[in-house]
């Protein structure tokens, strides 16, 4: 009887040591963050979790809370992922485009050309690449006067236009979603009667008005 349960309470001890274990592991092969399973890893210790199950970037609350710590770098890096889509000669094309439209104006008038160009991409409406929308015609005509004229392939592309396309790509926009831009100093009264007429005004920027 006494043997009997001896062995009782030998299988009880040995079932919870059991569940105590496999809780251990359990905990220390994942944590739970608003319902998603994160995988623990060096970059995790580092205060940033790769990636949730659900393919969401998690930033750690560690990065958010710490004054010392570049969570504006991080964040702006997963923002730009999408600019890997440009090849080096897309960018040239709009860096020439950007000369010619806004070779005379500040940085923020070069910008401006360059956020145009860049919604017009992402833009139902118009072509999916830079180049198509720079070289785009509507009915024999072409979209933008520099490549019809020529001066898109005379002009030499200034270090502020580099600079301001750089600011575009990496997401700065202050176009307030424009698709199109004119130099009513220099249009043709017939264009500008269309952009008045069918358009949206936004505002002036320098020489260029804004339009969606």
């Amino acid at each position: 009887m006494y043997k009997k349960a001896l062995g009782s309470l030998i299988c009880v001890y040995l079932a919870l040591f059991g569940g105590m274990l496999c809780l251990m592991g359990t905990a220390q092969a994942k944590d739970t963050r608003g319902g998603d399973s994160v995988v623990l890893g060096q970059v995790e210790q580092m205060g940033v979790a790769e990636y949730s199950s659900s393919g969401r970037r998690v930033v750690d609350y560690f990065l958010l809370s710490n004054p010392m710590s570049d969570t504006t770098e991080i964040l702006q890096t997963s923002a730009g992922l999408d600019n890997q889509d440009f090849s080096q000669s897309d960018i040239e094309v709009l860096q020439r485009i950007v000369e010619a439209e806004a070779g005379g104006e500040d940085a923020d008038g070069r910008l401006l050309v360059a956020n145009v160009v860049l919604n017009r991409v992402r833009d139902e409406m118009f072509p999916d690449n830079i180049p198509d929308v720079v070289f785009q015609k509507d009915n024999g005509v072409t979209q933008f006067s520099p490549v019809s004229n020529g001066s898109y392939y005379r002009v030499t592309v200034s270090e502020e236009t580099v600079a301001a396309v750089e600011r575009a790509l990496a997401g700065e926009d202050i176009s307030d979603g424009a698709l199109y831009f004119v130099a009513r100093k220099y249009a043709d009264p017939k264009n500008l009667k269309w952009f008045d007429e069918k358009l949206t005004f936004l505002f002036q920027h320098g020489g260029h008005e804004f339009f969606r």
